[in-house]
């Protein structure tokens, strides 16, 4: 009777053993990285994509106004203002600081801009288009076929949490996404909650938090996928980066210890089987 009730104690003590071994070989899956996923995965997609809104010029905005015309010198008084200080990519994957702010044309309390060649112009609540448009006309006074572009110098927006770059960027128009706001800061971490990704904005003097979620194709139709002047983007961190699960490589180095203790335990069983 004791030599069954051993053999039977031992017969679990193996199984249990073996278990825990196993258990402790398991490697954790990684996260999810796929974008825009959908069920139905039917190729081409059709996607219906929210339309951005268009953006205006407003008092204490800053203004970079590139004109090219047949004549060098005033090519070089009008863009002045842009070419001394503005970094040499504005958009690119370099965060914006203090020593690489624009000068450009800033818009004062009354709206208006003050440029050579073009003076003081009234361009508060035009839309870039219209306000190029406005210089246009009037360089073509003096000017023979010049060529207008206005940015905004100062319009940004940040990217906070779980991506490779964080930091504050230049916007530069109403067609930015946050696809190429991820982009331009290295995307994100293999840490990133990629389904939760909050977009903090001002609106109308209140500040309201939107999400977005990249692994669902509904982000284009988002009213937060395009990206508005001073917004906050935050991308939380998953569970794994929290609490950090065992490297594999560590699980690997423990393997000997883990085939020693079975072995142990098969001798073992059978010095008992035998007894």
């Amino acid at each position: 009777m004791l030599n069954k009730n051993l053999k039977a104690l031992a017969y679990v003590t193996i199984i249990l053993s073996i278990a825990y071994l196993t258990t402790s070989c398991v490697t954790i899956k990684p996260a999810k990285f796929e974008y825009f996923q959908d069920t139905s995965r039917l190729f081409p997609a059709y996607i219906k994509t929210v339309i951005p809104e268009i953006t205006t010029i407003k008092k204490g905005d800053i203004l970079g106004i590139f004109v090219s015309t047949l004549n060098k010198e005033s090519n070089e008084n009008l863009n002045y203002p842009n070419i001394t200080t503005l970094p040499v990519s504005v958009f690119s994957g370099v965060s914006i600081g203090a020593n690489s702010q624009p000068l450009g044309f800033p818009v004062d309390s009354a709206g208006c801009i003050f440029a050579p060649i073009v003076g003081r112009q009234k361009l508060e609540g035009l839309t870039l288009e219209n306000a190029e448009k406005k210089i246009k006309d009037v360089l073509e006074r003096t000017l023979k076929e010049p060529i207008v572009n206005i940015r905004f110098m100062n319009h940004k927006f940040s990217i906070l949490g779980e991506t490779n770059r964080v930091g504050t960027y230049n916007l530069l128009d109403e067609t930015t996404t946050i696809l190429d706001a991820l982009a331009v800061s290295g995307d994100l971490t293999v840490y990133a909650k990629r389904d939760s990704i909050s977009i903090i904005r001002v609106k109308d003097g209140t500040r309201e938090i939107g999400k977005v979620n990249l692994r669902n194709r509904d982000i284009f139709s988002s009213p937060y996928f395009y990206i508005k002047n001073g917004d906050i983007i935050y991308i939380e961190p998953t569970k794994e980066k929290v609490v950090p699960p065992k490297p594999r490589s560590q699980n690997l180095q423990q393997l000997p210890v883990y085939l020693s203790m079975a072995s142990l335990l098969i001798t073992v069983f059978f010095r008992i089987v035998q007894f």
